[in-house]
């Protein structure tokens, strides 16, 4: 199967100010690119970039007083397949944790799991460790968190989230997270591309995604509390602790951001045409 996927992000700046982005398909899905999602940006400036601490491509400019255009457009290729379910997967000692695991048990700006932990204990410490503990987690937060895109608010912690019971796919995110390090199960908060492939329509509005991987029978395993069913097509951005570790951009000083599209669209494949999104007309 393969996707085409993009954005287009509009910015109004008042002066030349500082852009970090993460905006680039994560390295682990490269290979799966029909050709490289460069950045575009109109006006064109200069751009850098570097790799952070968890390995997540970043890219630096000095937007322009003015009109700024961020974009890309590009074609991955995707198994097709639903997020893998492993009922079996067992939680890991934390001795026997591999070393890049210990970070993704401490508390963060936004999963303050040291704020949830007597909590977490006695909502899911009966459960059985491991997979099952972790769907318990995600079936609660999928509950407990009434979505809304007015319910936003960047600076919600995981413990704001439980409280308030509404949020956005971050907030879901979050809490499931902040709830799996309570019980000592390494998490880490990931954002990328999610279409709406293989589901009913209507189709909400295009949007980058929030979920989170735990680490569990000796691998990174991907859960998703926002919708809390496998889906197909996820095409991986960034991982960190939380949101404030993978901002699609950061910003340093006054701006306003007057346009936003996320496309992630299935292609069909056409010796005649090409690549087609799936559902237009076919030439």
């Amino acid at each position: 199967m393969k996707l085409r996927v993009g954005y287009e992000l509009i910015y109004e700046f008042p002066q030349a100010t500082p852009l970090i982005g993460m905006l680039n398909i994560h390295h682990s899905r490269v290979a799966d690119l029909a050709e490289p999602d460069h950045i575009k940006i109109t006006p064109p400036v200069r751009i850098s970039g570097y790799r952070d601490l968890f390995g997540n491509w970043c890219s630096r400019i000095v937007a322009p007083a003015g009109t700024m255009v961020l974009s890309t457009d590009a074609i991955v290729s995707d198994t097709g397949l639903p997020d893998e379910i492993v009922p079996d997967a067992a939680q890991v000692p934390i001795e026997l944790l591999p070393e890049e695991a210990i970070v993704f048990l401490l508390p963060s700006r936004f999963c303050d799991s040291d704020r949830l932990l007597d909590l977490a204990w006695q909502l899911f410490g009966q459960t059985k460790p491991g997979w099952a503990r972790v769907q318990a987690i995600c079936d609660f937060t999928h509950q407990r968190i009434q979505f809304g895109y007015n319910f936003a608010r960047v600076t919600r912690t995981a413990s704001e989230a439980y409280q308030e019971g509404q949020g956005v796919c971050r907030d879901y995110a979050h809490l499931a997270v902040a709830f799996c390090r309570a019980l000592n199960i390494p998490a880490r908060y990931c954002t990328g591309y999610l279409g709406d492939v293989g589901m009913e329509p209507p189709y909400p509005p295009g949007d980058f995604a929030a979920w989170f991987e735990v680490f569990l029978g000796g691998a990174w395993r991907t859960f998703d509390a926002r919708n809390n069913e496998p889906r197909i097509g996820r095409v991986l951005l960034a991982r960190g602790r939380d949101a404030a570790d993978v901002a699609i951009t950061t910003t340093f000083g006054p701006n306003v951001l007057k346009g936003f599209r996320v496309w992630t669209d299935e292609v069909l494949e056409s010796a005649e045409s090409g690549l087609t999104p799936l559902g237009a007309a076919i030439a």
